[in-house]
């Protein structure tokens, strides 16, 4: 049928069985769009349109413009079109990404109606955008400058320029720019296309339209579908809408090969570090290859079980060469094939420049070793049997596997327009990889692409303590430089500019303008809510939730030991627990052997801590130590084989294995404390007023992360203790009165469970502990954690069942008018943060924050006059509707069957049942104008409460330290 379609070439047509999709390549005759139909029965249906969007510079045009465009177009005018559909969508994804050669707009949703809805909004924001109309969009969204009156200091703001400011606080980012900077000299990845804050000042509006006229057109756009619909009306809809509107264009858009070096090159930058970090033991080390191109399908997916093999696994050849050595705390290793030439990283966190001779020495001893010995079969099947195991199980969590597919097809399609399908299909390519295997392949490709290879880099970031202060007091003299020779009349000029923004922050869209958005309506919502899948089945006393869903052959495994009553003074080893076990000898296994033999035979074996908030009972909760397996239904007796040696026979008298842990452990933490600030803020926070935060603080939080501190600090001191409260815990933890069984699968795959399970609990320990009850002590001390970042995460908390109220469905409407509208327009539109949130949970705890912001006293006084804007709230029946039909996204988000369990057993420990998800629903869609003001009250009540946090950059966080009552280094060492 489809090729019937005049305005359409079908150029290719398959049958992808691994997806089980017809595929279809098509090119739209008169614009020359590019399409690619994958057409199948999931209702999740997807929608995307990018464009090759390859910067000339580092001012961050893609990523403006990709959030200008967003801000209104000819069909639909409202300024804030994206909000208005994150507000009233039951979408299922709606973002847009910048990448460093494309820009894409991808939008999933499983109701017909709403699907439709987000394809003309964004394709009209993409093609009709209004920035050509409204400069004051990219002032907003790029950067501005701020004067308010004549006596007033000049400054800067802006979204992205706030976000990028806090993107570059995190050298793992600046790392990243460095490598790409020394590969690719000549070539669009030497440039930033989300923008350095300092050269994003440069951009201009003109700049902004001219990288729309060039690159936004459809001759150079890539279309996709995915899903359950009728692709033949989308195309005729497509062609009569948009596409027929524009004739085919030449677009230089292309994006070239590096030329690839004679020599590897080398080079050395700094990166700003906190003012109590020691500079030693503090660098960053890379070695970086090009590896030919992401058009060669084998090539890349070897290079993925290289990397596991190399560095990626629990004592990986290289990785663990490089810790023997002692001159890094941690190795990482990366492959970047979202590139046109992909790059493979071997790298040192915690070291030092004068270990580079010895690093790279290193790197070339053991892959030579590699080449002539031969890798470990286990290690490369290891890592073959991962990889398949999660192509065939496509399980992207709460992404959209649609969007997933989407997104692989520009890995080649970008590159050659007749190639979209190339990483659609793998299973052959597996299957040729293990024949491979045997006859030396792997080494082979280390010869020709690590050792022989000239294309390479060195790269160093050594830290520099005062970079942040030299960087805010140049900033500040740029401001005096250009204020001061500014005439009066320019001035006058800039303080009008100045009004003017705010004033069109000010103003909303007029009703006119938001009604023309799309919406549903509430009879378009399902009334009825989820479904609980848990079968409770009982062996021996211990309880075994069972979700019975089909799993297509997989069983999800959980074993969970009660943890409340473990003695607070080994909390913290819990924490560390989780990173310990699995990943150090066993009776039978070396640590890398156990890793390999895992991966081998399953879908991966892991440990955590969970904790699960009573919904019902204030301060009540669930601490678990938990197992986590994958595995098909056959290997369910190795899971259990597996975990029994890892629990009754792991070795902790191993200092040198343990130390490399903390390492590790210590650096990952580190890294989402900094880039992740809001939500550490709002853990830390929290822990002052919830008993569940308080446990959480312990195990994973700023407490957890000051005690890796000390103990990686003072090791040697302390390796003996740390030994025998390891083993003392394991005596508290894996007891038979402590186990509840989770298990994910079909009757079939259940067959065989209970007797595993029998058998498990005859083994688990029975001598006596001294157990404790967990105690909580409420106190309110705020804090401000000076940490090497430009930007703030401000972080305020409260438990509202404290004052008295209870929980309401009706507090999701809440959260989306707080966190959509409000917090939206004043943190993000108006004070140039890059986001902001709120939530309400069904135990009390409540919390508001913004990400990457450039306040700190001005984000609080916004959140002081959060229960006046609620006494003052007013929405008609269609704003209301919006309301709550985003709520209810919320709730209905797709769930895979591993998902579908998870949220089954979350249920269960948090003492929520299928009527308690029915009464929240109803009351959602039952949610009115005066609920939402009623909640003034309520939210009044949690700021009282006066629970803050913030992380944030040292100067501001002491300019503004009356606000707290302890300013602290989130980092010492």
């Amino acid at each position: 049928m489809l090729k019937q379609l005049k305005p359409y070439k079908v150029l290719q047509e398959r049958r992808i069985e691994e997806l089980k999709s017809d595929a279809y390549l098509l090119e739209h005759q008169k614009s020359g769009a590019h399409i690619v139909l994958l057409s199948n029965s999931d209702d999740n249906k997807v929608f995307n349109i990018g464009f090759r969007t390859p910067p000339e510079d580092d001012t961050g045009v893609a990523h403006i413009l990709e959030h200008s465009v967003l801000c209104g177009s000819k069909k639909f005018p409202a300024k804030d079109s994206f909000v208005e559909l994150l507000k009233g969508s039951l979408n299922t994804f709606l973002n847009a990404m910048t990448y460093p050669d494309k820009t894409v707009y991808p939008v999933a949703s499983r109701n017909d109606h709403d699907f439709h809805n987000l394809m003309d909004v964004y394709l009209d924001a993409v093609l009709n955008t209004n920035i050509y109309e409204n400069e004051k969009i990219f002032l907003q969204e790029g950067w501005n400058y701020n004067l308010t009156s004549e006596d007033d200091e000049l400054t800067y703001n802006g979204v992205v320029y706030n976000e990028m400011k806090g993107a570059f606080s995190s050298p793992e980012r600046l790392v990243r720019r460095e490598v790409l900077n020394s590969l690719f000299p000549d070539t669009t990845y030497s440039c930033e296309s989300g923008g350095f804050p300092e050269a994003i000042l440069d951009l201009t509006y003109e700049g902004l339209l001219d990288f729309h006229k060039r690159y936004y057109h459809p001759s150079n756009s890539y279309i996709y579908l995915y899903g359950d619909m009728d692709m033949e009306e989308k195309l005729q809809w497509l062609d009569e809408n948009y596409l027929g509107n524009y004739d085919r264009i030449e677009i230089d858009s292309e994006i070239k090969l590096q030329s690839a070096f004679p020599k590897r090159v080398d080079t050395v930058k700094s990166y700003s570090a906190g003012s109590t970090e020691s500079e030693v033991d503090n660098s960053f080390l890379t070695y970086n290859a090009v590896i030919g191109t992401s058009l060669d399908k084998e090539l890349n997916i070897a290079f993925q079980i290289l990397l596991y093999a190399l560095l990626n696994a629990p004592g990986a050849v290289l990785k663990q060469a490089l810790l023997d050595k002692g001159i890094a705390k941690d190795v990482y290793g990366s492959y970047d094939d979202s590139l046109y030439q992909p790059v493979f990283t071997v790298g040192l966190k915690k070291s030092n420049l004068s270990s580079k001779d010895e690093f790279l020495g290193t790197i070339k001893e053991v892959l030579e070793r590699v080449v002539k010995e031969g890798f470990d079969p286990k290690a490369l099947l290891a890592g073959i049997n991962s990889y398949e195991f999660n192509h065939r199980e496509a399980d992207f969590g709460r992404m959209p596997k649609g969007l997933i597919y989407g997104l692989s097809s520009l890995q080649s399609w970008l590159y050659d327009k007749e190639a979209p399908f190339t990483y659609f299909e793998a299973n052959d390519v597996f299957a040729e990889l293990r024949s491979k295997m045997k006859d030396g392949y792997f080494e082979q490709l280390v010869e020709k692409y690590l050792l022989q290879n000239t294309h390479t880099s060195f790269v160093a970031l050594t830290p520099d303590k005062g970079l942040n202060a030299r960087k805010e007091e140049a900033l500040k003299e740029r401001l005096k430089s250009v204020q001061a020779g500014l005439r009066p009349e320019e001035v006058q000029d800039m303080i009008k500019r100045t009004e003017a923004l705010a004033e069109y922050q000010n103003t909303p869209s007029t009703k006119e303008q938001q009604q023309v958005i799309p919406t549903l309506s509430i009879e378009d919502i399902d009334t009825k809510a989820s479904k609980l899948y848990q079968t409770l089945n009982n062996v021996d006393g211990t309880t075994i939730l069972h979700h019975n869903l089909y799993t297509n052959g997989i069983g999800y495994l959980r074993l969970l030991f009660d943890i409340k009553e473990v003695p607070r003074r080994l909390l913290p080893y819990v924490g560390l627990l989780k990173n310990v076990l699995g990943y150090v000898d066993t009776q039978n296994y070396l640590f890398n052997e156990l890793s390999n033999e895992i991966h081998i035979h399953s879908g991966g074996i892991n440990s955590g801590v969970g904790s699960y908030a009573n919904a019902h009972q204030l301060h009540d909760f669930k601490a678990t130590y938990e197992f986590n397996a994958k595995v098909l239904y056959d290997k369910l007796g190795f899971a259990f084989d597996m975990i029994k040696e890892i629990v009754f026979t792991s070795r902790f008298d191993n200092s040198k294995r343990l130390f490399e842990i903390i390492s590790q452990v210590k650096g990952n933490l580190q890294r989402s404390l900094i880039n992740s600030g809001h939500s550490a803020g709002v853990a830390r926070s929290s822990s002052k007023h919830s008993a569940v935060a308080d446990f959480r603080e312990a195990v994973s939080g700023i407490a957890y992360y000051q005690w890796l501190e000390d103990l990686q600090a003072n090791f040697d001191a302390k390796k003996e203790q740390l030994s025998s409260s390891l083993q003392e815990l394991m005596g508290y933890i894996f007891r038979p009165e402590n186990l509840l069984v989770s298990y994910t699968a079909d009757d079939k795959g259940y067959e065989g469970l209970e007797e595993q399970v029998s058998a498990l609990k005859a083994k688990l320990f029975t001598h006596e502990v001294a157990k404790e009850a967990f105690t909580f002590t409420p106190a309110t001390h705020n804090e401000g954690f000076r940490s090497p970042s430009e930007v703030q995460y401000v972080v305020q908390t409260g438990n509202y069942a404290e004052k008295g109220y209870a929980y309401t469905g009706s507090l999701r409407v809440l959260q989306g008018i707080l966190s959509l509208d409000y917090l939206w327009n004043n943190i993000r539109a108006k004070g140039g943060a890059y986001g902001c949130m709120s939530g309400f949970r069904r135990n009390g705890d409540s919390f508001l924050a913004s990400y990457r912001d450039p306040n700190l006293d001005k984000t609080y006084k916004v959140y002081e006059e959060i229960p006046q804007y609620l006494n003052d709230f007013r929405a008609d029946e269609r704003e209301m509707t919006r309301y709550i039909i985003g709520a209810i996204q919320d709730l209905d988000t797709p769930r895979t069957p591993y998902s579908e369990g998870a949220f089954s057993l979350e249920c269960y420990l948090s003492n929520v049942t299928e009527a308690d998800l029915q009464q929240e629903r109803n009351e959602v869609l039952g949610t009115k104008e005066s609920d939402i003001i009623g909640f003034a009250g309520f939210v009044s009540a949690i700021l009282e409460q006066q629970h803050r946090c913030v992380i944030g950059n040292e100067h501001k966080i002491e300019e503004q330290k009356q606000q707290f009552d302890e300013t602290l280094d989130l980092i010492k060492h």
